[in-house]
């Protein structure tokens, strides 16, 4: 048989909702013409990236998911996956998936695990005691299944976008003295939204612990994880894996390995973009795959076969007018090519 193949893209819809309906603090929502440049460029883009599974974050509402959808031409050959009656009350993280892949249904895991704690008394006479009371994600992270090859198993796949990097406001807090805290404000936000992404991404590696560990479940997590590649957040999420090895020959059963990493090895230069803030551009923006998606890895079902950004739209700092997004959007391609041994 014809050799299969697979592909994913994260895509942040930037604050996608029905016109007129409230976003955040707005409470006059998007202008109508905005919202039809935003549900045009959006669909644009899907047809550019063409992958079989597009993993969203920021939706609003799930009308507006299927306009897009719609726009792109993948309706009926697409399933959108929104959680039901989703009109507009808070941004979630969605799908749409290739309607001949799609396996099991989708569910959305909004609270942290039962074994998560992140409290300590230090590791010396020194270091003072430190403990993080957050029990749930603050964007639910979606899980879904696919069966993109009839001789493979199920792919499982988990769309996520943690805290942002943005400070959190401090303002309304009950503890907060303007005199004291004003001049600290975005010091200790900054530090807020740093603590809450690190225990989002804590939670999540040990959900992908429990599916991975002691398993040969193929795994990819597509996201906005608001942080870079090598930062303290993606190493708690990837387990900061072993990449250069002999063909075939590594692979670690609960590490997650950068799809921009893997296209870095195939480049002569790293221009990997997905967000511009101040003029620094950096990456944000991921997909991670488990060890049966790495080339050298020995239980590999699935070859790397590429990876593209769309980001020239970020040369321009006009979104909320053009309806353009503010990140970038990656895809990732891979083959069916099983390693000797391998499951499948």
């Amino acid at each position: 048989m014809p050799r299969g193949s697979v592909s994913f893209t994260t895509f942040n819809l930037y604050n996608l909702n029905e016109p007129g309906l409230p976003v955040y603090k707005d409470t006059d929502g998007w202008d109508p013409l905005i919202y039809q440049r935003k549900i045009e460029w959006s669909a644009q883009m899907l047809k550019v990236m063409q992958a079989d599974v597009i993993g969203f974050q920021e939706l609003w509402h799930e009308k507006s998911l299927k306009a897009v959808l719609d726009a792109a031409g993948l309706l009926p050959g697409y399933t959108p996956i929104a959680p039901a009656g989703h009109s507009g009350q808070k941004i979630v993280c969605a799908a749409a998936v290739r309607s001949a892949i799609l396996t099991g249904t989708p569910r959305w895991i909004e609270d942290f695990p039962a074994a998560f704690k992140l409290k300590s008394g230090g590791d010396d006479s020194q270091t003072g005691d430190i403990e993080v009371k957050i029990s749930s994600f603050s964007r639910p992270v979606l899980r879904l299944t696919i069966k993109p090859q009839s001789n493979a198993p199920e792919i499982a796949v988990y769309v996520c976008h943690l805290k942002s990097k943005a400070p959190t406001q401090i303002f309304r807090e009950g503890w907060y003295d303007k005199t004291r805290h004003g001049p600290h404000s975005e010091a200790i936000g900054g530090a807020l939204s740093t603590i809450r992404r690190t225990a989002e991404a804590m939670a999540l590696r040990m959900i992908l612990t429990d599916e991975m560990k002691g398993t040969d479940t193929p795994v990819v997590v597509i996201g906005d994880c608001n942080d870079g590649q090598h930062s303290n957040t993606q190493n708690i999420l990837t387990g900061q894996p072993r990449f250069l090895t002999t063909l075939s020959t590594g692979g670690g059963d609960n590490d997650l390995y950068s799809a921009q990493t893997l296209q870095q090895y195939r480049s002569e230069r790293d221009v990997y973009y997905t967000h511009v803030y101040n003029d620094g551009r950096e990456s944000l923006d991921h997909i991670l795959v488990s060890q049966e998606f790495y080339d050298n890895s020995k239980r590999r079902i699935w070859s790397f076969d590429g990876l593209e950004i769309a980001n020239d739209h970020l040369n321009a700092d006009d979104h909320k007018d053009s309806g353009t997004g503010d990140h970038g959007i990656v895809r990732a391609r891979f083959v069916h090519r099983p390693a000797t041994g391998a499951t499948a």
